[in-house]
């Protein structure tokens, strides 16, 4: 039987990671914020034995950024990242593979971007991923490691869309400004199924986009949320409203990527759900 620590399993995705590889007969430990600071030494001993290290531990991203919590955003992942790799290289038996996270935020709101053809940002955003993901390409001497790039994750009782239903519902959303913003996303179930994909396929290794071969504009989103809801989407949001309530932060929200899973695809990996409209009735009818 294989074990998995899930690093950071509380949380949306956590929680449904935690479920699918039980259900797939996986022994799962979730590892909380606690967990993480203790020492490295500490740290090993509850990761000896595992097969695979999920590292998916990060300060809510969606909040205002002020100096203060720009600090805990790059901490909670480069400085958690920073220790894990410093407690695999303790254990006796290492990992067959370590996944860590980043996010598609590291791109240019220009595009489409892929691992192959991209242009990075230079905001703080992706000053994160980057710093995020040379601390996970440390484990590369000694462990294979993969870096999932997140699309914005969709699936019931959590996650982005969770804080936009309550709006749609009532029918007074619509689009951010005027609609024209590049939206990656992917289904929680397809980004269930990549994680598992890739550990049983021992060629993947490196960093992949993990998003929907389908990415769509801000005002596609909201119409056909409003389509599968039947509600109307004709109350736009301005920017600066957005801006005001979470200053800096405001650019995960106003600033998309354009992105395709270039990687995924050419390793055959199949979405269950392509389009945003089939992703959205899966997830709310």
């Amino acid at each position: 039987m294989k074990k998995i620590v899930i690093v950071g399993g509380s949380g949306f995705i956590g929680t449904y990671m935690q479920s699918f590889f039980k259900a797939k007969g996986f022994t799962v430990l979730p590892l909380g914020k606690e967990d993480t600071q203790k020492s490295t030494g500490e740290i090993a001993k509850v990761l000896e034995g595992t097969d695979l290290v999920i590292n998916l531990a990060g300060a809510q991203i969606i909040h205002r950024w002020s100096a203060s919590y720009k600090k805990v955003l790059y901490n909670s992942r480069i400085i958690t990242t920073q220790k894990l790799v410093a407690a695999m290289v303790q254990m006796q038996k290492k990992p067959e593979l370590f996944i860590s996270t980043s996010a598609i935020g590291i791109y240019a709101t220009d595009g489409p971007m892929s691992e192959s053809n991209y242009t990075y940002s230079d905001n703080f955003l992706a000053k994160i991923c980057k710093d995020w993901e040379a601390e996970a390409r440390q484990a590369d001497d000694f462990t294979r490691v993969i870096i999932f790039r997140f699309g914005v994750v969709l699936g019931k009782g959590g996650g982005a869309l969770s804080k936009m239903l309550p709006a749609f519902r009532l029918g007074i959303a619509g689009t951010i400004g005027d609609g024209s913003e590049p939206f990656s996303w992917v289904h929680i179930d397809d980004l269930l199924s990549a994680y598992l994909f890739v550990f049983v396929n021992d060629k993947c290794k490196g960093t992949f986009n993990l998003c929907a071969p389908n990415p769509v504009t801000n005002r596609e989103l909201t119409k056909t949320l409003g389509k599968v809801l039947h509600r109307p989407t004709v109350i736009p949001l301005p920017k600066f409203l957005l801006r005001f309530l979470f200053s800096e932060g405001a650019t995960v929200l106003t600033e998309g990527q354009c992105v395709v899973p270039e990687r995924l695809l050419g390793n055959d990996f199949t979405f269950k759900y392509p389009t945003i409209e089939e992703a959205l009735r899966e997830i709310l009818d």
